[in-house]
């Protein structure tokens, strides 16, 4: 994560910790870029909650984006009950015992096979509402460096790749999907689309939709829009489609911190801060990407005079945040505060070790406004397990 990080205007020193604090004026900067896309172009922007889902923020997301992508029942469930504009399904496989809950919720569902799409076609038929179907297909390029997170990888298994593809069974599909990019720019949108096209292009005029998946990293400074905004209107034109991209983290990219404490400081070759937090449990990208995130006052290991390693409550011993200095020896309750801390974060905490899960706030740095719109506890822990 080496774009620019911008520290939200709130004040977060009175607020719980560990906390996610999300900043509702870094929110409406996200989607007036995004808004600009969409009226240059005509495409259609979704909400993809893998990356982003904290619903007390949905009423502001709604009024610009047309709606939001789910891949489960309880992603398509929180789409459609809180959200409550277009919601388009895709996951990597439907089971019968779900399916109905799930086409009940949709209006875009996208299959990961023929067979799928076969299986399931004729209770979609009987659905007793429109739902557009679409097939994804995998283009197999790619320009993402880490495998994990690379969905056309060799062998991957989300997308049908053109020597499977089965033009014969298109009947009733209306639209393609691919996702190839990961915190990617408009290069990269470029590149993929070019191998989408020669691959599936001759498919695409008897469609009604295209949708360009996520990995868009259309907020970040430095994005060249205008390139985003010629591939969108070039595809939309040449083949008669409505585009659809469904980003996550660019609508939350830099809206929100986690703010935590230091509780104790311990010493073997050199200082370790333990913080209230967790890299495995509350912000497992770090561990699994992985990256360094921005810590605001601090600077790389040695740049300052004292340098320590950061590590998390639970007791995997892996759990270390990483390594920083800062001008002034760390005291024991001192505030840390982590940059760009919202999208893939609460998401994908978990309750390992018993490790409380982060309050959420929401503020609003124009107006200084802040609330605890979510607290949690033992029972969060104890629900889960039986």
């Amino acid at each position: 994560m080496s774009h620019k990080v911008i520290n939200i205007g709130c004040d977060v020193s009175g607020v719980p910790t560990p906390s996610y604090v999300c900043d509702r004026a870094s929110l409406a900067r996200n989607l007036t870029i995004l808004d600009r896309v969409q009226q240059r172009t005509g495409c259609r922007i979704l909400l993809a909650l893998k990356g982003f889902a904290m619903f007390s923020l949905f009423g502001q997301i709604r009024e610009v984006l047309h709606g939001a992508s789910a891949s489960s029942l309880s992603e398509a469930r929180l789409a459609r009950e809180e959200f409550g504009k277009e919601v388009h399904v895709y996951a990597p496989a439907y089971g019968d015992e779900e399916f109905a809950e799930i086409l009940g919720c949709a209006d875009h569902l996208v299959f990961n096979s023929f067979r799928q799409w076969s299986h399931f076609r004729e209770r979609v038929g009987g659905a007793g509402k429109k739902v557009s179907c679409g097939i994804r297909v995998n283009p197999q390029y790619s320009e993402v460096d880490v495998d994990l997170y690379n969905p056309c990888g060799r062998f991957s298994r989300l997308g049908v790749v053109r020597d499977q593809f089965r033009p014969e069974l298109l009947g009733g599909i209306e639209g393609l999907h691919f996702h190839a990019l990961c915190e990617q720019g408009a290069d990269a949108l470029e590149h993929t689309v070019a191998a989408f096209e020669e691959k599936f292009g001759e498919f695409l005029s008897k469609m009604q939709w295209v949708n360009f998946g996520g990995g868009h990293h259309i907020t970040r400074e430095g994005y060249d829009l205008d390139r985003l905004c010629g591939t969108i209107s070039r595809i939309q034109e040449q083949y008669g489609v409505q585009v659809y991209l469904e980003p996550g983290e660019a609508i939350g990219l830099n809206i929100g911190v986690l703010v935590t404490r230091v509780m104790d400081i311990v010493e073997n070759e050199m200082h370790t801060a333990i913080l209230d937090t967790s890299a495995t449990a509350h912000m497992p990208d770090v561990l699994e990407m992985p990256y360094r995130p921005v810590l605001f006052g601090a600077g790389e290991p040695g740049e300052f005079a004292h340098t320590y390693r950061l590590g998390g409550l639970s007791c995997l011993a892996g759990d270390v945040v990483g390594d920083y200095s800062f001008p002034e020896p760390l005291q024991i309750g001192q505030r840390l505060v982590f940059g760009d801390m919202a999208h893939y974060t609460m998401v994908k905490t978990t309750t390992f070790n018993g490790v409380r899960l982060p309050s959420i706030v929401v503020c609003d740095s124009r107006t200084g406004e802040s609330e605890v719109v979510r607290s949690f506890g033992y029972e969060d822990y104890k629900s889960r397990l039986s």
